[in-house]
This record gives structure tokens, sequence and C-alpha cells, in this order.
């Protein structure tokens, strides 16, 4: 009996990978980046990625009769066309990417306790006793405690900061790296750093808005890995002017990129980065990792690893 046939959108080093599987799957190479949502008919798996393209996507798909599940690299599914998440099996890159994304987190944090650039020594006259801060005994928030959430739990606990969190499910009491948060006013008045982590849903869209930032700690810094159109720039602007906020690092605006001239870009208290958060690390053989997994079990009709719950949207 022949293999799936498998639209690769991905690397050719995943290509590669399948084309070793035992089940002698058929591998169609389409890199996505241009037109991703021409999928040849025959198709039953697609490997995609949230390319940039997906945005010029027709409301209307084409008939694929036989495509029955789709894998993506990325964690979230909410720039795909809604055409091809329905009535099909769906699941996603989540966790790939979370040490990297907690490393970014870090950086950002050491960055403003200490930055070493403005502390460089060129002559005799640079040389002044100026202290840094420090992240020991610092209080870290994070605005949803996904395996991203968690993984920057792990890294700021090790830092010895202290760790509350918000999360939509139940809370393991036995989490050894944060505390759980009433709600999201308390969270972000007890925080000197508060990292957006939660997934875009229609919940969460807009949650930092102006009533949020209004409760913040005196000298609050946010940092936004998730997706801009959770944060009101517009309040967040408002917070930083009224010094309620003492800044803030966003790797994820609303557009992207943000169009010349933006006041945030403008300011010296925000560090805006171009999406980048999840570069580095390990996640392409973690990809190819889980995805070799997941073919197994979709074949052996047993559960897949990271199915998107079509309700919630992750």
């Amino acid at each position: 009996m022949p293999g799936p046939v498998i639209v690769n959108h991905l690397s050719a080093e995943v290509g590669e990978a399948l084309s070793q599987h035992p089940s002698g799957p058929t591998v169609i190479a389409r890199p996505g980046a241009e037109r991703p949502w021409e999928i040849p008919q025959e198709a039953e798996i697609l490997l995609t990625g949230a390319f940039e393209a997906w945005k010029q996507a027709p409301d209307t798909g084409p008939d694929l009769p036989n495509l029955r599940w789709v894998q993506t690299f990325s964690a979230g599914v909410e720039g795909y066309p809604d055409w091809l998440k329905q009535g099909r099996l769906v699941s996603c890159g989540r966790g790939l990417t979370s040490g990297a994304i907690a490393e970014y987190v870090m950086a950002a944090m050491l960055r403003v306790e200490k930055p070493l650039d403005t502390r460089r020594v060129r002559c005799r006259d640079d040389w002044r006793d100026v202290p840094l801060g420090g992240l020991d005994g610092k209080r870290l928030g994070l605005l949803g405690y996904g395996s991203i959430g968690q993984a920057i739990a792990r890294r700021a606990a090790a830092f010895g900061m202290e760790v509350l969190a918000l999360r939509r499910g139940g809370w393991d009491e036995s989490e050894p790296h944060a505390r759980p948060a009433a709600s999201a006013g308390a969270l972000i008045g007890a925080v000197d750093y508060l990292v957006v982590a939660a997934p875009l849903t229609p919940q969460t869209e807009g949650m930092v808005n102006a009533a949020l930032l209004s409760q913040a700690r005196p000298g609050l810094h946010l940092i936004n890995i998730s997706r801009g159109r959770i944060v009101d720039q517009e309040a967040l602007l408002a917070a930083l002017d009224a010094g309620t906020l003492s800044g803030a690092t966003l790797d994820v605006t609303t557009p992207e990129p943000l169009p010349d001239g933006h006041p945030l870009l403008a300011r010296d208290d925000v560090l805006v980065t171009p999406h980048i958060s999840y570069t580095g690390g390990a996640a392409r053989a973690r990809f190819i990792e889980k995805l070799l997994a997941n073919l197994d079990a979709y074949l052996a009709g047993t559960p897949l690893r990271d199915v998107v719950e079509p309700g919630r949207g992750y």
C-alpha cells in the first residue's frame, strides 16, 4: 500500500527526513513563501508555516477532498485561513521555540538591569562608579503559562526572581517555578516585569488595554513576545508618557513592521525587534522529531501531539 501524499512547504531537511520514513510517503516540495494556498488535490498531509503570504489567501480555498491533516511549524494558528483548518486535524509546533523565546525574555530583562554597553570604558573619564541593577529578588509576571511561560519561569527562577503567572486552565499546586495570580489586574500590580505570553484568541485580543495598564506597579517594564494585537499600542504609549511604565520590549507589533515614523520606534524607552524571539536553538530538529512521531501516530490511528482545539484556537 503506497504511503500518504505529503505537501512540504518547509525546508529540504524536512523533506529528507520524510523520504526515509518506512511508510514510503510521496513528498511534494512546494516552498510556501509565495502562494501557499495552491495545494495539489492529491495532498493528504500538509506541512506549512506562518508565511506572510497566507495573509493574501483567498476567502475560499481550493477543493481538497483528500487533505486530512495539517501540521504547522508555528505554535499559533490564527494566521492561517479558516478553510484550511475547518474539518481537518490540525497539529501545531507548540513548544518548539519555547527555549529560544525564554532566552530572548531573559536577555530583554538583563538589558534593562545590566546595560553593559553604557558602562563601556574607553578612557579615564569613563571610569565611573555607576551601579548596575539585578534580577535577583525582582518579580516577574507571566500573562499566559503554556510551554513558553513555563520555559521563562524556569530560567527566571534560576536568576532568583519571584514568578507569578496567570493561565486559563487549572493550576498544578506542585508547580515549582511560579505561583498563580488571582487576576490580570492583581498580576500587573505586583510585578516589575510583565511578559505577554498568552496566545491570541478572541478573549485575549486587546487584553492589555488602558484599564489594565492603569493598575500596573510603578516602573513596570512590559515585554511582548506573543502577538501584537494583545496589546493596545495607544494605551501603551499613554502609559509610557504618564510614567506608569518605565519601558517596553516588543518583538511583536500591530502591524508588522510598524510604519516609518511610528511613535513606538522613536522612543528611547522602547525596544522594537523584528519578530525574532523564536529564532535560535534546536527548533528545527525538534520539529522533525515531532513530525515523525505525529506521522507514526497518524498512520496508526492514535492521538497526535499538540493538536489544536478548534474552539480555543490553540
